[in-house]
């Protein structure tokens, strides 16, 4: 199963906002797994729900918690609100449950009563709080924003704050700085291209821009409207002389659907956005004016929540149904194409199941397992050929899950026939994208039918093939641990 941020990598990070505005979505507990199951390490939630909190205990992952907006007045007010949320709330889960960040409001500036005011003093009173108990270092405070705190954007070297939030941006500025805490912003270009389709183009907004947007004061080109907001942010903020804050995005994604005049919000789109945003931050390719910088990046929202208001977008941001299923295939790793299915215990409506090569295979592993289908295996891998149609994503993993399910659909889909060593995975959601169309048994038929080499004529030999392929991939890969094994102890010598 892919990891959502590589173990290896120790730069940007991606996490998911889990939000639970909703009727129907599974238990605290349930979701805590979910999230396990597909490696995330990282959650954002919107307050310190104790339930929650207990769930994530011992898991690992990192938690981000919340001061609602409505609770606001009290931690400003009072020193001893603080002491006591932190003391009743918090401390009792913490440090099983691992508590990184506490968000003091959310985009205030957007509230309707505005209670941007009162962040500051809530915020001095949190870190005050935890400073009494020795976790200030490890547990930083700040705030989120919408990117409505600016009042221009474009171009990025433009960027600069409203005036009319100056009375509140400015200590908490100094407050970031002097607590070496982050700007927290929420960035979504889905609503600028929603919004404005005549001036920003879908391919800018889902980072598949060809061309260059260029800005003319500082001559950087930006390929996608995310960078440039992160950018346009760093600018606003150097232009007060805050140059060691960094930024950090604590919501962005795609919804997944919408109401009619909301064509863009699509699954293909959804899946396109968030798996080249975690490609763009796990790479720590930066942005043009902060080329290389590492970048920590929450993706909203891990389930669909029915109980939002507004236009049906709004409640279908997530990366998973309420029944905990997948929404779309997407690309935790930031390599490929695959793969948030859930393993095939069941199938789908239609019984169908695919076979995909596992993310967890060494390359060496991947590359035999390929190697196999496409000779001995007699599977025609033509489509992952250069030019065709199941090329692109260009890596190991995309192009052995093509070839992993065209033998195994060609071999009856059986459990064994998605063996390959242990490294295939049968899920029950169809991994095929745009021209790449996976092949299914079902569609097979008349092709087998009409085939001089009927897989029909083979199929009782499949069980023997694929054992003897078994037997001699793992002697092929003994026998490069132990030369590997040998090459090192020479080494150390």
């Amino acid at each position: 199963m892919p990891t959502f941020v590589a173990d290896f990598c120790s730069g940007g990070i991606v996490g998911v906002c889990y939000g639970r505005n909703a009727d129907d979505l599974p238990t605290p507990d349930k979701a805590a797994q979910l999230v396990q199951q597909h490696n995330i390490k990282y959650i954002r939630i919107y307050d310190s729900n104790i339930q929650v909190l207990k769930a994530f205990a011992n898991t690992g992952v990192e938690l981000m918690i919340g001061v609602p907006n409505s609770d606001l007045l009290a931690f400003s007010q009072f020193q001893s609100n603080a002491d006591s949320w932190l003391k009743n709330s918090i401390l009792p889960y913490y440090p099983a449950t691992k508590i990184t960040y506490i968000t003091v409001g959310l985009e205030v500036t957007e509230s309707p009563d505005n209670a941007s005011a009162l962040v500051v003093p809530a915020m001095q009173n949190v870190l005050t709080a935890l400073k009494k108990v020795g976790l200030h270092k490890r547990i930083k405070v700040s705030s989120t924003h919408s990117l409505g705190v600016l009042s221009r954007s474009f171009p990025p070297s433009a960027g600069a704050f409203s005036s009319k939030y100056a009375y509140f941006l400015k200590p908490m500025l100094e407050f970031l700085a002097e607590n070496q805490s982050p700007f927290m912003i929420d960035l979504y270009p889905y609503y600028a291209y929603r919004d404005s389709p005549s001036n920003v183009s879908l391919d800018y907004a889902l980072f598949q821009s060809s061309s260059e947007v260029i800005d003319p004061n500082t001559g950087l080109l930006y390929t996608n409207m995310f960078d440039a907001q992160i950018d346009a942010l760093y600018f606003a903020l150097m232009a007060l002389n805050f140059r060691t804050i960094r930024v950090m995005v604590t919501e962005t994604g795609w919804p997944s659907k919408g109401s009619p005049k909301e064509k863009a919000a699509t699954p293909d789109n959804a899946q396109i956005y968030n798996s080249n945003l975690i490609r763009h931050v796990i790479n720590d390719s930066g942005t043009p004016g902060k080329p290389g910088e590492e970048l920590d990046v929450y993706i909203f929202s891990l389930f669909n929540e029915n109980r939002k208001p507004g236009l049906e977008s709004e409640r279908n941001w997530g990366l998973f149904y309420p029944d905990q299923t997948s929404v779309y295939n997407l690309d935790f790793s930031g390599k490929g194409a695959v793969d948030m299915t859930n393993s095939a215990n069941g199938t789908n409506a239609n019984g169908t199941t695919w076979c995909i090569a596992s993310s967890k295979a060494s390359e060496s592993e991947l590359q035999s397992a390929l190697d196999w289908a496409c000779g001995p295996g007699n599977v025609d891998c033509s489509a992952i050929q250069p030019s065709q149609p199941c090329f692109e994503p260009d890596n190991l993993v995309s192009h052995a899950s093509y070839a992993f399910n065209s033998y195994y659909q060609q071999n009856g889909a059986s459990d064994v026939a998605c063996s390959f060593g242990g490294y295939g995975v049968k899920v029950d959601k169809d991994p095929s994208y745009e021209t790449c169309i996976y092949l299914t048994t079902k569609g097979m038929n008349k092709t087998i039918s009409s085939n001089t080499t009927a897989m029909a004529n083979t199929s009782s030999s499949t069980q023997t093939e694929v054992c003897t392929w078994i037997v001699g991939f793992f002697l092929m890969t003994l026998i490069t641990f132990v030369l590997n094994l040998g090459n090192a102890i020479d080494a150390s010598f």
